[in-house]
């Protein structure tokens, strides 16, 4: 789960600012953790603490209301009312690594990353964004080749993962749909050859950068298994004591050494 956090700060800072380049720089000044990592953390801390999903979410958007959610997570995340809203953003699927790396077998993973997004998103294709993340992160995490991935997740979930990053480059635009952009964000990880590779590819398509990065940076951790040093870093002196001790807990917990 780290490495979504990492993707999410190393994007913060080109969602307004969007690029169609790899070559820029992994942080600045104004790097910062938004939405995407509050609530990947609050996952993280539903499985540890076993309590619903729901009020994980709704107990760390609160704490941290500025983290830049969208319009309509922002009223329900303020609301008495704990329906979701049909969501088919990619809410659903930036959110969903801890479960990728916490369960055990493809039924689990598939349900619980249900459960993670119908809180919200109850859309299907909502649902379907972040069942596809959180299945990615499981064969990555136990080692499967990347032509296997591919294949398994473009036959479960339809996705064209036949595409390059060079071919989608040139036209794609601004997308937080989970649709259109999940499965750009895996096919960074499929091109990648490194953590630090998967993140950047992910970026340069010029989209919801930090949202995109995070997914392909979740994937990649489970892939690669190592985080460069210098990358963990700068992410851990930008984030709260709070969501450190939740990383260094759910890491410890499920024996993921190369995240420390």
């Amino acid at each position: 789960m780290l490495g979504a956090i990492a993707g999410d700060i190393i994007g913060s800072i080109y969602e307004r600012n969007r690029i169609k380049s790899e070559d820029f720089p992994l942080f600045r000044h104004d790097s910062r953790f938004t939405d995407d990592s509050v609530l990947t953390v609050a996952i993280a801390s539903s499985i540890l603490k076993k309590v619903s999903y729901l009020q994980s979410i709704k107990e760390f958007a609160r704490r941290y209301p500025d983290a830049g959610y969208g319009g309509t997570f922002y009223q329900w995340m303020l609301s008495d009312d704990d329906q979701p809203y049909n969501s088919w953003g990619n809410g659903s699927a930036m959110r969903v690594s801890a479960i990728g790396f916490a369960y055990d077998t493809v039924d689990q993973v598939m349900e619980e990353a249900r459960k993670s997004a119908e809180v919200t998103h109850n859309h299907p294709e909502g649902v379907k964004g972040a069942k596809a993340v959180a299945m990615t992160i499981f064969f990555s995490r136990l080692g499967a080749p990347k032509q296997h991935i591919k294949e398994v997740i473009s036959k479960t979930f339809k996705y064209d993962l036949d595409r390059t990053i060079a071919e989608i480059r040139p036209n794609y635009s601004f997308d937080v749909s989970c649709q259109g952009s999940v499965p750009e964000s895996i096919i960074a990880f499929l091109e990648s050859t490194s953590y630090e590779d998967a993140v950047r590819k992910a970026i340069s398509l010029g989209g919801d950068s930090d949202t995109m990065a995070a997914i392909a940076g979740s994937i990649a951790e489970a892939y690669y298994k190592v985080i460069p040093l210098h990358i963990i870093v700068e992410v851990r002196k930008r984030l709260p004591d709070e969501f450190l001790a939740i990383i260094d807990d759910f890491n410890t917990t499920y024996n993921l050494h190369w995240a420390k």
